[in-house]
């Protein structure tokens, strides 16, 4: 009886979903332990969607899609090269479709991420599962990874701040908004593959494969370092694949 009454005593208090979210910048392991109590994921995807909309919405208003579009374009020589051959009408046309997808795909952004998260929430579980033995469900693991994309908001706070600061429109990258890289410093369209490259070595980047590290130590039994470790090869792979995507394409 008294045994029993010690170790209750000892449990760490619930955390609420304001608790989750600020302990994440604070105390992130108080975050990550308190999700084998309850692995909710919804309250950290739908702070994520809510900057993301705040910052597309100071996109929509100090730059616009149609600068974007013609952004992209101009930062993708082939595409440049693409567009020259057609008459200006058809050139036109081209630019109002990619306007619309451009349009559509940025106000998705809240499928988008809970899609891609599933995707890499999936491929996670695989390997620590398989891999290491653990016994991860499909929820905790996307929680895992939706909390420690949380401090992104500050990354879309900076980059809207940095819009209605004065950035100049024309040379808005949409793909890399906020110089927390050093690829931003490079010029896309002269340098894409040192961009591209260069654009993965990003302090957030650094800061999500740090807490992933945290939060897979917490829900099972792996070592933090070792979780870690998988975490950053697993980000290494999908960078030297990226850039080499740009590489071949560019």
């Amino acid at each position: 009886m008294e045994t029993a009454a010690t170790a209750a005593t000892n449990q760490p208090e619930p955390l609420g979903i304001f608790e989750r979210l600020t302990n994440i910048f604070f105390s992130p392991s108080k975050t990550f332990n308190d999700l084998n109590r309850d692995n909710s994921w919804w309250p950290a995807w739908l702070l994520i969607s809510v900057f993301a909309f705040l910052f597309m919405f100071a996109v929509q208003q100090k730059v616009g899609f149609e600068q974007i579009t013609r952004n992209e374009i101009a930062a993708s020589a082939k595409t440049q090269e693409a567009m020259e051959k057609l008459t200006p009408e058809a050139r036109e046309q081209q630019i109002q479709m990619r306007v619309g997808i451009t349009k559509g795909i940025s106000y998705a952004f809240p499928l988008t991420i809970l899609i891609s998260g599933a995707i890499i929430a999936a491929v996670l579980m695989g390997t620590f599962n398989f891999g290491l033995g653990t016994e991860m469900s499909f929820n905790t693991v996307l929680a895992v990874l939706f909390y420690a994309w949380v401090p992104g908001i500050l990354k879309s706070i900076l980059a809207a701040v940095s819009l209605f600061a004065g950035a100049d429109p024309e040379g808005f990258n949409i793909r890399n908004p906020a110089a927390t890289n050093i690829g931003f410093f490079f010029v896309r369209a002269d340098h894409p593959v040192l961009h591209s490259m260069f654009s993965w070595f990003d302090v957030f980047a650094i800061w999500y494969i740090i807490l992933l590290g945290i939060g897979f130590s917490c829900v099972t039994k792996v070592k933090r370092s070792t979780a870690t470790s998988i975490i950053a090869v697993w980000y290494i792979v999908i960078a030297l694949i990226g850039t080499g995507w740009v590489a071949l394409f560019s």
